[in-house]
């Protein structure tokens, strides 16, 4: 039983076939997938596929690449947050990799979030790309530790990773594992404890080998257990079984539901 801690249902490539995608995603045996939401102008139809689908749970956020649309505010996040099957604030967190300074709105907006996840007692759902230090900074800054969450499609360093950790963060792996040119990140699966660990597809992107190239989904989440499970050279059902444990200890509110 497989769990997708972290996929974009809402966007174009998987709505258009959204019945399609959810029937190959319980074939596969993924019990649960969490929807994520990167702004507030998608957020009813993210919210609304959660609330039409037992299996689907979702998120209320905007992504820290969003640059137009309507801004977040500590009080918005919160009120969204206690609607039925909303399990975390995010996607949020720092992205440098295509923007350059001043990144000041997007540090306050992380700051928003995090605030708000404090307020809402929900747990964070971190991006961090090119901003580690800063991203980090923050999180201590804001008091992210009361709250936790996940460091969502990990490709940072051991270091990183164990200051997520200390600060009782889960660290969540992606098709990216898998790749051939991956060996120093899947060094860091080797050292990140199994039991704070989550593997999520951040479909429709980065689909894993060996159907790397294809738009991802959640159905294709056993492949990345099955990386991890080798990288730990452990069976992929302990893998399979304590992922998704820690999903659900993370994520108040999901409910198992046997995969058909």
């Amino acid at each position: 039983m497989y769990v997708d801690s972290h996929c974009h249902l809402s966007f174009p490539e998987l709505a258009a076939d959204i019945d399609g995608v959810l029937a190959r995603m319980r074939a596969a045996d993924v019990c649960a997938a969490v929807n994520i939401c990167t702004t507030l102008e998608e957020f009813e139809k993210v919210h609304g596929l959660a609330l039409a689908q037992p299996d689907i749970w979702c998120s209320v956020g905007v992504h820290p690449d969003t640059q137009s649309g309507r801004e977040p505010t500590v009080e918005l996040l919160q009120e969204l947050a206690q609607r039925p099957r909303i399990v975390a604030i995010g996607e949020t967190g720092l992205d440098y990799y295509r923007l350059a300074e001043p990144l000041e709105w997007q540090r306050e907006r992380f700051r928003i979030h995090i605030r708000a996840a404090r307020a809402a007692a929900k747990p964070l759902v971190i991006h961090t790309r090119a901003a580690a230090d800063d991203t980090l900074r923050i999180m201590r800054e804001e008091g992210a530790a009361q709250v936790g969450g996940v460091m969502h499609c990990f490709t940072e360093s051991a270091e990183v990773a164990r200051a997520a950790l200390d600060l009782g963060f889960y660290i969540s792996f992606s098709g990216i594992v898998t790749f051939k040119n991956a060996r120093a990140l899947q060094a860091v699966a080797a050292e990140v404890p199994l039991d704070r660990m989550l593997v999520e597809t951040d479909a429709p992107y980065l689909a894993p080998i060996p159907l790397r190239g294809k738009i991802n989904e959640p159905s294709y989440i056993p492949h990345i257990a099955a990386k991890i499970a080798e990288i730990k050279s452990l069976p992929i059902e302990h893998v399979a079984e304590t992922c998704s444990s820690n999903t659900f200890d993370l994520f108040k509110g999901l409910t198992r539901l046997s995969a058909n």
